[in-house]
């Protein structure tokens, strides 16, 4: 424990004063900070002035990542026929239909991205339960309800991240990892501040991007220059 204590407290040190930084002393502070036995993820938090408990104050969308996100993605897919052949060729962990819905009714979730075709959705919807709080539930607004499961599957396989803002207005996620090349990390961070700000919703009122937030995995945040974030 004291081990953990001395590398918090070093971290903590280097980013003493830090505040709105720009995206590049960011990342820097952050790859010079991180200290842990793995490869680290670099996560954003955005903090939006939006109430999502009104319906059109809701923030939710897709981007795809220039320099993807360094994470193996486990895709499932519902669907049947060539559909189901055409998943498995894209690289789908796992194809199925009644059966998989009988394994995740089980409790067993293996994948991080599940995609249906619009002909399984009355199968998919009887999990709503288990798959909506895990935000896996597929859904056409974000292309994980689609005919096209060959792109729907290469795109999540390839560095696609999916984001919805919760109940206090926020939105995280991680977008990269920490050995990757700052320059890489900082358009990352700027691909995915553009993607949740053009998915500002009819109702927000007002400052809608409020603040922009990066850390890794074990290390202290990290605010930064909205102007720096949206360039």
């Amino acid at each position: 424990m004291a081990k953990v204590a001395k590398r918090t407290a070093a971290a903590r040190a280097l980013f003493d004063g830090k505040n709105l930084v720009s995206v590049e002393d960011a990342v820097a502070l952050i790859k010079n900070a991180a200290s842990a036995k793995f490869d680290e993820t670099l996560e954003i938090a955005m903090n939006l002035g939006v109430d999502p408990r009104h319906a059109d104050q809701m923030v939710r969308g897709v981007v795809q990542l220039p320099n993807g996100t360094g994470k193996t993605v486990r895709v499932a897919v519902f669907a049947r026929g060539a559909k189901a052949d055409e998943a498995k060729a894209a690289g789908a962990d796992i194809v199925g239909a009644e059966d998989l819905m009988e394994i995740i009714q089980s409790g067993k979730i293996e994948f991080d991205r599940c995609i249906a075709t619009p002909d399984m959705m009355p199968i998919v919807g009887r999990l709503g339960k288990i798959l909506g709080p895990r935000n896996l539930m597929p859904n056409p607004k974000v292309g994980t309800v689609t005919m096209d499961v060959k792109t729907a599957v290469e795109a999540a396989k390839g560095g696609e991240v999916q984001f919805k803002v919760e109940k206090a207005g926020v939105i995280h996620a991680g977008i990269g990892k920490v050995s990757f090349d700052e320059a890489k990390l900082a358009e990352n961070v700027r691909a995915f501040v553009d993607a949740v700000t053009k998915a500002r919703p009819t109702g927000a009122k007002g400052a809608y991007l409020k603040k922009v937030s990066l850390s890794s995995t074990m290390g202290p945040g990290v605010a930064v220059d909205l102007t720096s974030a949206s360039a």
